[in-house]
């Protein structure tokens, strides 16, 4: 049975998710609208990458230090007030400052992240990481939906103010949460190197900025090929952001289980399929197909930090996973710039260029675990200094 406070958290996320998956796919096209070109709207979500990433490191130090709960809180009631900006932005400047307020709220991450690691109870850190991420994403099988009627029957902006509403029955949830119990898995880590002197945390860090790179130059532009060359209603585009949540919900939660460096490849390959059919991909069923199997880019990035907290203390999970957002932060910065260089070349570029990318990385990840299998193995199979010396 899943444990009371990882349920509120899920629960809370659930919301979030709906009221999120309402413009999330939506707002390339809404700064079009506000006569922003391809290379702008790279340069807007740079920036928000670059607020997404700021505070992950100093929220994850911070979460170590007086506990991951109110630094979690305080994400839940920046976002409410960054929704509630965008809502009722009369330009573009004030609209995308609610944007890039709205990104700062995703240093949630590593304190969220931690406190369900120390709320899982006996539940696996995959499963525990897994699950709310599923919830979140359940949500935005729902949200896209709405947000697509919505901006059918009157335009976009009115999504923002009925996301508000929906942030508030959010936050208000996650207020109810308890305090986090401490970390039964202090003295098994304790003898673990220091997280900047840690060779293989820092050797998983540079490959998993390196995959979110790769995963991600194809997504922030593809709601404005589906409405610019594919010719998609944006009812149309909203109904396919909910398949990709739902293909969000369906990939974690039957995947979710699994050890996380499988998981972690896994979630790759499946961005690849996404890379591939809409590369190729000329129908709306066929881009719907490539929309189910972006739930790998989620699957990814849990796995990635379940990845990691094998090689970590856990008095430094959250610093840990702050890191890790930062690392992820840094590609989400470069991917939109590159995506609308990109994207004017040629809007199909950013499918072929990601692809390319994380074929070459599946490969490195295939030759590095059959590496160590056989280091492993090496190690079994070598004689010991007494069997040596006598």
């Amino acid at each position: 049975m899943i444990p009371r406070d990882l349920l509120l958290v899920a629960l809370s996320l659930f919301f979030w998710g709906i009221g999120e998956g309402m413009f999330a796919y939506f707002q390339p096209i809404y700064l079009q609208q506000w006569g922003a070109d391809p290379l702008m709207i790279g340069g807007i979500l740079g920036a928000l990458g670059i607020s997404m990433t700021v505070a992950q490191a100093p929220a994850g130090y911070l979460a170590d230090r007086i506990g991951p709960r109110p630094v979690m809180w305080s994400s839940w009631i920046l976002g409410t007030l960054a929704a509630t900006t965008m809502a009722l932005a009369g330009s573009l400047p004030l609209f995308v400052a609610g944007m890039l307020m709205y990104g700062l709220t995703s240093f949630v991450v590593a304190p969220m992240n931690t406190y369900l690691a120390s709320a899982r109870g006996s539940w696996s850190l995959e499963r525990a990481l897994t699950v709310p991420s599923a919830m979140f994403n359940l949500g935005m099988v729902i949200g896209p939906i709405l947000g697509g009627l919505v901006a059918e029957a009157s335009g976009i902006r009115h999504i923002y103010a009925i996301s508000s509403g929906i942030f508030i029955l959010s936050t208000v949830i996650v207020l109810f949460a308890r305090r986090e119990p401490s970390d039964a898995h202090n003295e098994v880590t304790a003898q673990r190197p220091n997280l900047l002197r840690n060779p293989r945390f820092l050797g998983l860090l540079g490959l998993i900025a390196m995959t979110t790179f790769a995963l991600y130059i194809p997504q922030p532009l593809t709601p404005n090929f589906l409405q610019n060359q594919a010719g998609l209603s944006l009812k149309t585009i909203g109904q396919l952001g909910s398949v990709g949540s739902l293909g969000n919900t369906l990939v974690v939660l039957s995947l979710g289980s699994l050890k996380a460096p499988a998981g972690f490849l896994i979630g790759q390959i499946l961005m690849g399929l996404f890379a591939l059919i809409m590369w190729r991909g000329s129908s709306t069923t066929w881009f719907a197909v490539g929309y189910f199997f972006i739930g790998g880019f989620r699957l990814t990035r849990a796995m990635a930090l379940a990845y990691a907290r094998y090689f970590i203390r856990s008095t430094e999970t959250g610093l840990a996973f702050g890191v890790i957002e930062t690392a992820n932060g840094i590609p989400i910065i470069l991917a939109p710039l590159v995506a609308g260089v990109l994207y004017t070349a040629g809007p199909r570029l950013m499918y072929l260029v990601s692809l390319i990318l994380i074929v070459c990385l599946v490969i490195a990840n295939l030759a590095l675990r059959r590496w160590q299998s056989y280091q492993r193995k090496i190690a079994v199979e070598a004689p010991s200094e007494h069997e040596i010396t006598s």
